[in-house]
């Protein structure tokens, strides 16, 4: 595939932006938006709080994504599948709890039978790019090709068309939104605008499109990743990370919102991080009124705040 030029969402440090007419700035703040908060009058059955856990088995192809085929990075991703995954099912199970998982078509089509059991055990598949594809540095028509075949991929594979998309590395491309919209997708989970899902805008339009927003402080790969030759290490004990997850749950509670994480199977998958997870799990089944969701779930009452007759809420 060729690459049609960078986009402008790329740094850029001779585009010397503090001489830009205001004209400029405002066009590239307004491209891609967030509109209205979405808050239902409610949660489903009452709830005080929505929980929706998301997992991305990016498994090989962060390696492969780059060019790397030694056997000693690929099989860091392996272990995402080898023993991760299994160990995330097992206790999803045990607390009765569904999740979204978000996988790379190549992931899914190294290993089938795991992206099959996600949908088996009641549990959401959505797209992740094809290998977990730089989309920032694609151009327009590249970025489309690699989604629609990820979306086909995911489709044929479990016989059920994905309704959610969370692109590689939470990354927009001038194109991305348009792609997502054309290919009509239900909601993105990509962002980072709010702690509650919203109604994305495109250059102050509203799409309809539900953004259920994720943040690096709820994700487990900046505290546990680790490049041996960068600068990545691992700087967190597990039970700090735990603290910081607790009172982020604990505010969504007190507030009545959203408590969202992402995690990967190669990073949680980890013996001593599915300790915390665990505890994690305990300490919000010790409160009432939870409602555990898919992110299609979540994005469909939240959808509820999208009709007339809803009070708009603002960000």
């Amino acid at each position: 595939m060729s690459r049609t030029g960078m986009s402008r969402t790329d740094p850029n440090p001779s585009a010397e932006s503090w001489r830009w007419p205001e004209s400029e700035w405002r066009r590239h703040v307004d491209a891609v938006r967030a509109g209205r908060r979405l808050l239902p009058d409610r949660w489903p059955g009452g709830a005080r709080v929505a929980v929706a856990l998301s997992f991305d088995p990016d498994h090989e192809t962060i390696p492969l994504r780059d060019g790397e085929t030694s056997p000693g990075r690929l099989a860091q991703g392996e272990y995402g599948a080898r023993a991760g995954a299994p160990r995330i099912l097992e206790l999803l199970a045990r607390h009765g709890v569904p999740a979204t998982f978000f996988m790379p078509a190549v992931s899914a089509l190294l290993h089938p039978e795991e992206a099959r059991a996600y949908t088996r055990d009641g549990h959401e598949l959505a797209v992740h790019g094809w290998i977990h594809e730089r989309n920032t540095l694609l151009g327009r028509q590249d970025e489309k090709e690699l989604v629609s075949r990820a979306l086909r991929t995911l489709t044929d594979l479990t016989g059920r068309r994905p309704v959610g998309i969370r692109t590689p590395s939470w990354d927009f491309s001038d194109s991305t939104l348009h792609t997502i919209l054309e290919l009509g997708f239900a909601y993105d989970s990509s962002l980072m605008a709010d702690d509650e899902p919203y109604e994305i805008l495109a250059e102050g339009r509203p799409t309809g499109l539900v953004e259920i927003p994720v943040d690096w402080i709820r994700d487990d790969a900046p505290y546990f990743t680790m490049d041996r030759y960068g600068s990545v290490r691992p700087h967190s004990r597990p039970r700090d990370v735990l603290e910081i997850w607790t009172d982020e749950f604990d505010a969504a509670y007190r507030e009545g919102g959203v408590f969202q994480l992402t995690l990967h199977p190669h990073v949680i998958g980890h013996r001593s991080r599915m300790a915390v997870l665990r505890e994690l799990l305990d300490h919000i089944a010790a409160h009432p009124g939870v409602w555990y969701a898919t992110h299609a779930e979540l994005a469909e009452a939240a959808r509820t705040a999208l009709r007339p007759e809803s009070p708009e809420h603002t960000p």
